[in-house]
């Protein structure tokens, strides 16, 4: 990395004119990373897809108290995602992929029919998880997978790619800078919160922890207060 911190570009409206992509591999990844990013777009008239790599169904949370079992939560699942995105004001595709096993998947398989994607579209923003810097394996798999997909178009005819880096943000910053783009969402906060509130048995158990303002979870909760005011990428 280099020793020069590279400067954030703030954005206040829509970068996409023709469409945004955001693909990344879970339900409730799109609200976490880009919810207010993906309602800017909308209310300014540009058309979103979320093209979400799996079903969700490997995950652990059922909901508090349970709501959904092992054989339940791809459907439930689905039906939160796509309320969260009806909130958020975009369409919903699906790779089809197996939730945790991203990794073993042939990326140049997956990253063309990415591109098949990208091309009928016409997307000209797409925004994915920054390979490597993604924490749970199936984003860095999908990450990686956009990102052959985008390198491997004509150079005059990729999209635009912003990455989102998971993690404590000294800690991203310390291996790759500041990040690029900083998009202010402060008048799509309530709409963001609303959509993750849609992910319910993801996100429900949580906002009740935050709610209680237990002293360890002060962390999260100015985590998330922040989330609702700026997304940040990194141009790749």
């Amino acid at each position: 990395m280099s020793d020069v911190p590279k400067p954030e570009w703030t954005v206040e409206g829509p970068v996409a004119q023709r469409h945004l992509l955001v693909v990344l591999p879970h339900p409730d990844d799109e609200s976490f990373s880009s919810g207010g990013t993906i309602a800017m777009h909308h209310d300014a008239g540009v058309p979103v897809t979320y093209l979400c790599g799996t079903y969700g169904d490997m995950g652990r949370n059922m909901g508090k108290p349970f709501f959904a079992n092992r054989e339940s939560l791809r459907d439930v699942r689905e039906r939160e995602l796509r309320a969260a995105c009806e909130i958020l004001g975009c369409d919903v595709q699906f790779l089809g992929l197996r939730d945790k096993t991203i990794e073993f998947e042939d990326p140049d398989v997956i990253a063309q029919q990415i591109r098949g994607v990208i091309e009928a579209l016409a997307a000209d923003l797409v925004i994915g998880f920054y390979p490597g810097h993604g924490v749970h394996p199936d984003h860095d798999a999908l990450g990686e997978a956009l990102r052959r997909a985008v390198q491997g178009m004509d150079e005059g005819a990729r999209p635009r790619h912003w990455a989102v880096a998971v993690g404590n943000r000294d800690e991203v910053e310390a291996d790759l800078g500041v990040a690029d783009v900083r998009v202010d969402i402060r008048a799509f906060g309530d709409r963001k919160r609303a959509a993750l509130e849609a992910h319910a048995t993801q996100t429900k158990a949580m906002f009740e922890r935050m709610a209680q303002q237990a002293p360890g979870d002060e962390a999260m909760r100015l985590r998330m207060e922040e989330s609702r005011r700026t997304e940040r990428f990194y141009t790749l």
